[in-house]
């Protein structure tokens, strides 16, 4: 019986559902998602195994212009994207009028390997104006198949994943398949409360804060975990503290309930705030941070 194995690499803007696609098509939430954007920092894979198949799957940070440090760290995931890519994955949604990174489209059409644009959140617009979109994007990206989705709703997942199958190349497994990222349950962990933070905080809080794993152990029945959550000024560790710990309550709570549902089993977490002042913009500390 013949294996087939494909790097499935998304792009695309900022909070235009790359997450939510990829987690539609992993089965699992392992990239996390909110309403704001620039959520996603790092590359993630999740990947989907058979006994025919192995499907790695890659999330990117939106495609941005770099204003600090930290972007030029998220920028290189999407350009390592291009790379090791089998098959693209360009999303756009039903309001990006036009893509802001015009590098990134112009490379998306240079491309030799199948590109399936996906129009995603279709479910927010009437069908003139899909077949606007639609028709837009064929003339902008010609090398593309273009697969309307509402990646929410599960519209046309599986339209997506039968297409993958079909253009995935023969070769062997790249990871055991036992595995579901090759990411470390640290690394999900620490995500879970960062997401919780963007859930809970505004402006420009979410986006200095960094989280770190100090302490993962497990027992029988329950996994402690100590958190530590960088930010970049005293007024930020005040914010996300809250008036007598309210806030960092929630976060911490929230965050517990979806690592004990992932996990399957009880956590008992404490988290705690830390200055690391302009941590965004020095390379020596992004290092630390791992970007």
């Amino acid at each position: 019986m013949s294996h087939k194995s494909a790097f499935v690499n998304i792009v695309g803007s900022p909070n235009v559902g790359k997450s939510t696609l990829m987690n539609g098509l992993v089965g699992e939430k392992l990239s996390i998602v909110t309403s704001k954007a620039q959520t996603t920092r790092h590359r993630i894979h999740g990947l989907v195994n058979g006994d025919d198949h192995q499907i790695v799957f890659s999330d990117t940070p939106g495609v941005v212009n770099s204003s600090y440090k930290l972007h030029d760290a998220m920028m290189s995931y999407v350009e390592s994207s291009f790379k090791d890519a089998d098959i693209l994955l360009f999303i756009t949604d039903m309001s990006e009028n036009e893509m802001n990174h015009k590098e990134t489209l112009e490379r998306i059409v240079r491309l030799k390997i199948p590109v399936l644009l996906i129009l995603n959140k279709i479910d927010l617009a009437d069908q003139p104006k899909l077949e606007e979109r639609v028709q837009y994007w064929k003339e902008k990206v010609p090398n593309a198949e273009i697969i309307p989705t509402s990646a929410l709703h599960k519209f046309n997942i599986s339209v997506i994943w039968d297409r993958i199958l079909q253009l995935a190349p023969e070769g062997p497994a790249y990871f055991d398949k036992e595995e579901l990222s090759d990411r470390p349950v640290r690394f999900f962990v620490s995500e879970m409360i960062r997401e919780k933070i963007f859930l809970h905080c505004d402006k420009e809080v979410p986006y200095a804060c960094q989280v770190e794993i100090e302490s993962y152990k497990e027992a029988d029945n329950i996994t402690h975990i100590r958190a530590l959550i960088i930010v970049e000024r005293d007024s930020q560790k005040g914010i996300i503290i809250g008036k007598k710990g309210d806030m960092l309550k929630r976060i911490g709570r929230d965050a517990r309930l979806d690592m004990e549902a992932f996990l399957g089993q009880k956590v008992f977490l404490e988290t705690f705030v830390k200055v690391d002042k302009d941590w965004r913009t020095s390379e020596q500390k992004l290092k630390k941070y791992g970007y």
